[in-house]
C-alpha cells in the first residue's frame, strides 16, 4: 500500500468519525486541529483504523504518537 492510499483511506476515516467532510489531512495535524477530536473520539479514531487497515497498535505507539503523519508512519510499517 502506498503512502498516498494510506492517506486517502485515513482521510476517509477522519472524515467518518468526526463527520465532517471538509477534513484534508496533513502530517503535523494533531487533535488542536480538529474541533470534536477529544479523548472519545480519539479512541473511535483509534478502533476504526485497527479495522479498517487490519492492524494493531500497541498503548505506546498511541501515546507516543504526536501527529497524523506520525500514525502515517505507523499504519505503512504495519501494513507492508
Amino acid at each position: 500500500m502506498t503512502r498516498e492510499e494510506v492517506v486517502q483511506k485515513l482521510q476517509d476515516i477522519f472524515r467518518d468519525v468526526f463527520d465532517d467532510d471538509s477534513i484534508v489531512l496533513f502530517d503535523e495535524m494533531t487533535s488542536e486541529d480538529v474541533e470534536d477530536w477529544d479523548s472519545l473520539s480519539h479512541i473511535n479514531l483509534i478502533n476504526d483504523i485497527e479495522a479498517k487497515f487490519n492492524i494493531s497498535f500497541t498503548t505506546e505507539e498511541i501515546i507516543g504518537a504526536k501527529n497524523v503523519g506520525e500514525f502515517i508512519a505507523q499504519i505503512l510499517k504495519k501494513v507492508d
